[in-house]
């Protein structure tokens, strides 16, 4: 008689499990390959034992990457709980309190600025027991390492008409923190700092500081709507350096309203008056699970950080 051993999924291991959701989240085996420390043929191999459990395959290949297949969305929806539990066990045998736990939580560049040194000041003081491990990132590589069990949360921008930040199933979970108006940042020497607003019309013809704030999001800085060739004088990722540049009188750049607060001295933050309205919604992002009380937690501050951070024009 012949025995014939059978794999069946229940035999994948761990850190197939681990590899296959780094893939899904860098988009690439040499990209996973680099953040793990591996080589790039350990990643297949792993990646190989998985698609041999499922008896499918994980990931379609693509000239600019992988794409998660069917099986693969299911393999990486099961694996994130799977690997929580692990976690979870890691923390209860090192005898952390109840209450304690990592929650790993994405946020666009902005909004790190403001709002997230706000919700973890009031979350150090409310849950101490809490670590939030924070990374920012454009809203697709956000959406990518939620998909991936990598993030628990993340902290997306949108614009209208307000869609979902990706078309794959399940839909994510959104919860809007706040919605208001974009803004614009002026040079407080500037004439157009004199009032209270900006008239849209006065917004022609003005030299802008723009750039990306991450390699795959939009480029930000000029008002949305105007027409004609725009002047971009000098372009920057990083939110204070434009903010900065502001304030040494080198151009305008538009700014989302979170990020007031973090107006240097020299910079007025006004809104515009007139033109298309441009609003810009924040909102938290998860899988549709059931998430665990510390996530909740992370949430709720926030919600609470968010209500706060909506200050007046700058004097």
């Amino acid at each position: 008689m012949t025995c014939v051993n059978v794999m069946g999924f229940t035999d994948v291991s761990l850190a197939g499990l681990r590899v296959v959701r780094e893939v899904a989240e860098r988009g690439t085996f040499s990209a996973a390959a680099a953040s793990l420390g591996y080589t790039q043929s350990a990643v297949s191999r792993q990646v190989a034992a998985v698609e041999r459990a499922a008896g499918a395959p994980v990931f379609e290949r693509r000239r600019e990457g992988v794409r998660p297949t069917r099986a693969g969305r299911v393999i990486l929806r099961h694996a994130a709980a799977v690997l929580a539990e692990i976690d979870a066990a890691d923390r209860e045998l090192r005898g952390l309190p109840a209450q304690a736990g990592t929650v790993r939580l994405g946020a666009f560049p902005s909004a790190g600025a403001v709002l997230l040194p706000r919700a973890l000041a009031a979350l150090r003081r409310t849950h101490p027991g809490i670590t939030v491990l924070t990374r920012d990132g454009g809203t697709p590589a956000l959406v990518r390492a939620l998909r991936a069990g990598s993030l628990d949360l993340a902290i997306l921008a949108s614009e209208p008409p307000f869609r979902a930040p990706d078309t794959e199933t399940p839909a994510l979970v959104l919860q809007t923190l706040t919605e208001r108006e974009l803004r614009v940042a002026v040079p407080s020497t500037h004439p157009l700092a004199a009032a209270d607003s900006v008239p849209f019309d006065a917004l022609h013809d003005r030299q802008w500081i723009a750039g990306r704030s991450s390699p795959d999001g939009p480029q930000l800085g000029v008002w949305p709507g105007l027409d004609g060739r725009h002047d971009i004088v000098h372009t920057a990722r990083d939110w204070l350096t434009k903010l900065n540049l502001v304030a040494a009188g080198c151009g305008l750049t538009t700014i989302p309203a979170v990020m007031s607060a973090a107006a240097p001295p020299g910079v007025r933050v006004l809104p515009v008056r007139g033109g298309p309205e441009e609003r810009r919604r924040l909102m938290v992002a998860h899988l549709p699970a059931p998430l665990p009380p510390t996530a909740h937690h992370v949430i709720e501050a926030l919600h609470k950080a968010a209500a706060t951070t909506d200050p007046p024009a700058s004097p």
